[in-house]
């Protein structure tokens, strides 16, 4: 299974986003538009007044997922423990933009740094409640993964191909001996079929903080119904040793799941570091912190 070319991401003036705003919903045409500061990849994210946030698809693949936020983000909301966007409006293609969008509710926090959690083992843990509470979600209607959420939540094989050219980029840079022997790992175990509710990107982007805690959980584009491990990458790329030890613990994370978990946050890692190369075919430094943190525990 191939996930294809890169999107073809557009962009949005704020002046766009203004006039989409004031055609759509007249009630909100005099509050201001402005971007909102590093907004994302997958959609660009603009401030509307003090308390309202636009989220407009940067690419048609990006926009399957609108449909399917609004369906269930309001569903979440009253069954998590930690606060979760919740869409206000379902905006219509126009003034130019292609594409349906949304208008949500502002959340106030810090994307999430290491450097800035006040304590990385009760930060795992809270992160570990959130999911465990999700997890237990029924799952009877939820999606399956598919072009919507790019696969997370199915087999890691759909990914075999990326991190296959990652490593032929990366050979000589990083330890690509050992990169396929953990991945190697992660393809040959099995998963056991139980279907579970996982957000899909847990990535410190997506996790707000406030004071130095897990304030809230944002962008559940990549959300569905599956094999759950894909949320455990963020074991490898956010959390400290003891994090990772209490966060599994908490969860119950057998050892074929952890193991794909492992899987999950290598190939984004890999990436990562393959797409940061400088023109002397150096990776930027913080992206081998991921890769440093797998390969050790491996090692361990």
């Amino acid at each position: 299974m191939s996930l294809g070319p890169a999107p073809q991401r557009l962009t949005v003036e704020v002046d766009q986003a203004r006039r989409l705003v004031g055609s759509q919903f007249p009630q909100w045409a005099g509050l201001p538009v402005r971007p909102v500061a590093n907004g994302g990849w997958d959609n660009l994210t603009f401030h509307l007044g003090s308390e309202m946030s636009l989220r407009l698809p940067s690419a048609a693949e990006y926009a399957q997922a609108v449909e399917k936020e609004h369906r269930w983000l309001p569903f979440f909301a009253g069954r998590l423990p930690r606060p979760v966007p919740v869409p206000l409006a379902l905006g219509a293609p126009g003034e130019g933009y292609p594409f349906p969008w949304s208008v949500y509710r502002w959340l106030d926090g810090r994307r999430a740094r290491a450097a800035e959690i006040a304590d990385p083992v009760r930060f795992a843990l809270d992160l570990a409640e959130f999911l465990a509470a999700l997890q237990e979600i029924d799952p009877a209607e939820g999606p399956a993964p598919g072009t919507h959420n790019w696969f997370r939540g199915g087999p890691l094989t759909v990914f075999d191909g990326l991190a296959t050219d990652a490593l032929a980029v990366l050979d000589g840079i990083i330890d690509v001996g050992l990169a396929r022997e953990i991945w190697g790992q992660a393809l040959e175990v099995p998963w056991d079929g139980s279907v579970r509710w996982f957000h899909g990107d847990v990535a410190p982007g997506n996790l707000l903080l406030r004071d130095g805690k897990l304030g809230a959980v944002i962008d559940f584009g990549t959300c569905g119904v599956g094999d759950p491990s894909c949320d455990y990458a963020v074991a490898w790329t956010l959390l400290t040793s003891a994090g990772r030890e209490a966060f599994r613990r908490r969860l119950g994370i057998d050892e074929d799941s952890w193991l794909r978990g492992r899987g999950w946050a290598l190939w984004k890692s890999l990436s990562t570091c393959a797409n940061s190369l400088d023109e002397t075919g150096r990776p930027a430094p913080d992206t081998l912190h991921d890769l440093n943190e797998i390969f050790t525990d491996h090692r361990a």
